[in-house]
């Protein structure tokens, strides 16, 4: 089934800049060939259930086997029968706004969203 998550995963306690941390977290999920969005506080990723959650994991673990302690905050979207809901949620929202730039601003991998 279809999942739209996002997904903040970062190490606890391990001082004030946490970019370095946070780009490996995003390199697992970029390297999962997953439909995916990095923002100021969350990446999102699409996908099926099954394949989000491995992706997930792999991403936490990166941090977690090291003896780093890490927090996730996720959120999930799973809307049978649709595809692209990534884009087409945005897609959406512009249309209702009457804002076509806001569709460029956030162009994903994935098109559509429609059933």
């Amino acid at each position: 089934m279809n999942t739209l998550i996002a997904v903040a995963i970062s190490p606890v306690g391990v001082g004030d800049e946490l970019s370095s941390y946070v780009a490996e977290v995003v390199k697992v999920i970029r390297e999962s060939g997953l439909p995916n969005k990095t923002t100021s506080m969350f990446t999102e990723i699409e996908g099926e259930w099954d394949e989000v959650m491995k992706v997930v994991k792999r991403a936490t673990f990166v941090l977690a086997e090291r003896g780093i302690r890490t927090e996730v905050v996720l959120k999930a979207d799973i809307r049978p029968g649709y595809i692209g809901t990534m884009e087409g949620k945005i897609k959406r929202l512009a249309e209702k706004m009457d804002e076509p730039s806001l569709v460029q601003k956030s162009k994903a991998k994935l098109s559509g969203g429609q059933k």
